[in-house]
């Protein structure tokens, strides 16, 4: 590694390098599953036949807009589902995961997760905990939950008490949030939909897919019947500036898009204001930028490993999403990790990061995060609760070589323990 620009020890470019020796054989695996994603992106471009004209501004209605019904198809193609809602409209992927979730369900139904419980932002909008106003709860949809076993796998014989033949929806978190579970991949996500459909053959099988697009050969949107996610996270290949994205079976799509819009005008309506081509160029860039990503996550493995520290994954382990989870112990190597991350981000790079009490949450928190686009997890970033087990997660990088040398940073604070 060239070591002029940044001061970085020798004991840590060692560990670096050994590091590198480590991930060969899992970075050819990598690019392996990033080409084919991203060739599998370029033939639904073409399929679209997306021209010029699907990047041109539209206004007001937005009645015709092309370019917004190229890009449904092309999420459709890629995610291998029936349809797709792809829009600059939804705010954030809790936005995204409300519209999907009230679109589709009503009074007395009843959503059960088996994936224990979902993100801290989503708990509002389901109503658990308290009261939220216009919540899923005090519309009267009901919600059940079934909690993870130890090892942090779905309980398939617990699936086999808590669904029953009514129920209406099956939910799935596919990433861990804070928590060291694992990320499910798309073999786990098909066998819970297929006991889910066993169980309940008409319930809607939903998966919260955010981190997890392009991280596998498979696309779970042919094993649910549901999904959603967030363009600043994988999907928008840090180039989409906000929005989101359902997919799923066509008429789950068409009810989600009466909740975003109105009834009776769904997706016909909704003028993109000039959104268009930054969305086409992030959907195109999503599988490169994610397979690397993913390497920036699998090499921090590696090295935090060699160091002593416990990870999750372990660089050798099959991935679901793009998160990489290291047990640093305590309050003061969280800090110094995440301001090693913020030292070597494009933006904000002089900022330290400072523990502050987050909204929502028991304890302080540290996030770094030097991002182009406010909030996007495919940029890299690394954020913490300041509580056991003293745990940080990072995620992202646009490209491998600015994410190693970050790692390279982040490492350089935290003494290593063997």
């Amino acid at each position: 590694m060239d070591n002029s620009f940044f001061e970085i020890s020798p004991e840590i470019l060692a560990l670096g390098e050994k590091a590198m020796e480590m991930v060969k054989p899992y970075f050819k695996e990598i690019d392996e599953i990033t080409e084919y994603n991203q060739l599998k992106m370029l033939k639904a471009f073409q399929n679209a036949k997306v021209s010029e004209s699907c990047f041109t501004a539209s206004t007001g209605y937005g009645y015709g807009d092309r370019g917004r019904e190229v890009l449904d198809r092309i999420f459709a193609e890629v995610l291998d589902t029936e349809d797709a809602l792809v829009r600059h409209h939804f705010a954030s992927g809790t936005h995204t995961l409300t519209v999907a979730l009230f679109g589709v369900l009503r009074p007395g139904d009843t959503m059960v997760s088996v994936t224990g419980l979902p993100y801290d932002t989503l708990q509002g909008v389901i109503g658990i905990g308290g009261e939220s106003s216009g919540s899923l709860k005090e519309f009267g949809i009901n919600y059940e939950q079934l909690d993870l076993l130890e090892d942090g796998r779905v309980d398939f014989e617990g699936m086999k008490r808590v669904i029953k033949p009514d129920t209406k929806m099956v939910y799935i978190q596919r990433s861990r949030g804070y928590s060291l579970r694992p990320t499910l991949t798309a073999k786990e996500i098909g066998a819970i939909s297929e006991l889910a459909h066993r169980l309940a053959p008409d319930c809607i099988v939903m998966l919260d897919n955010c981190y997890g697009e392009f991280v596998e050969k498979t696309a779970p949107g042919g094993l649910v019947d549901l999904m959603a996610g967030s363009l600043i996270k994988n999907p928008g290949g840090g180039i989409a500036p906000t929005g989101g994205y359902i997919a799923g079976k066509k008429e789950l799509v068409e009810a989600c898009s009466y909740r975003l819009t109105t009834p009776g005008t769904g997706k016909e309506i909704g003028c993109t204001l000039g959104q268009n081509r930054e969305l086409f160029m992030g959907a195109f860039n999503a599988p490169h930028v994610t397979g690397e990503a993913v390497k920036t996550a699998v090499f921090a493995s590696a090295l935090f490993e060699l160091m002593g520290y416990e990870v999750t994954p372990r660089y050798y382990e099959t991935r679901g999403d793009i998160i990489q989870a290291i047990l640093l112990g305590n309050e003061e190597k969280l800090i110094a990790f995440c301001r090693g991350i913020q030292a070597a981000s494009p933006v904000d790079s002089f900022v330290t990061p400072e523990p502050w009490d987050m909204p929502g949450y028991d304890s302080k928190v540290i996030m770094a995060a030097g991002a182009f686009t406010l909030g996007a997890s495919i940029e890299l970033s690394a954020d913490a609760p300041l509580r056991e087990p003293y745990a940080v997660w990072m995620q992202g990088g646009l490209n491998f070589h600015t994410g190693k040398t970050a790692v390279l940073l982040a490492a350089g604070g935290v003494p290593p323990l063997s």
